[in-house]
């Protein structure tokens, strides 16, 4: 015999039939609330409109990214008075005589000098104005 397939029981539940008299529970307002822009179809507010008050998206600060492009601190070496007189330039030999800042990865020098120091480099992570 043929046992007729039905879904589990409790595991369905029959559609809401809104706007069918007090009787119903849904009746009156059809679960719309009270009057007004919200009751009526074909409304459709946008996400995240707080009606016309800036939203809460706009109103926290930016978070979530970081660029992973290091960019080089800059010293300009026209200003500076000791970086000409060294023997050889690396990244230790210019915090002796200019103070950087601890996260500095990368140093450029530029300015009209800086070609001159270009035979004295002696590190990798020390580039001129021309050769970026």
């Amino acid at each position: 015999m043929l046992e007729k397939i039905q879904p589990a029981k409790g595991s369905t539940k029959d559609i809401k039939r809104v706007g069918r008299g007090q009787g119903s529970g849904m009746g009156k307002t059809a679960t719309r609330g009270g009057k007004g822009q919200t009751a009526r179809t074909g409304y459709k507010a946008k996400r995240g409109f707080e009606g016309g008050q800036q939203p809460l998206q706009r109103r926290l600060p930016k978070v979530g990214f970081t660029s992973r492009v290091v960019k080089p601190y800059v010293i300009n070496v026209d200003k500076q008075v000791g970086l000409e007189n060294l023997s050889e330039i690396t990244l230790e030999s210019i915090k002796t005589v200019y103070k950087i800042p601890l996260y500095v990865v990368k140093v450029k020098l530029i300015g009209t000098k800086a070609k001159s120091l270009v035979s004295k480099i002696k590190d990798e992570r020390i580039v001129t104005s021309g050769s970026l």
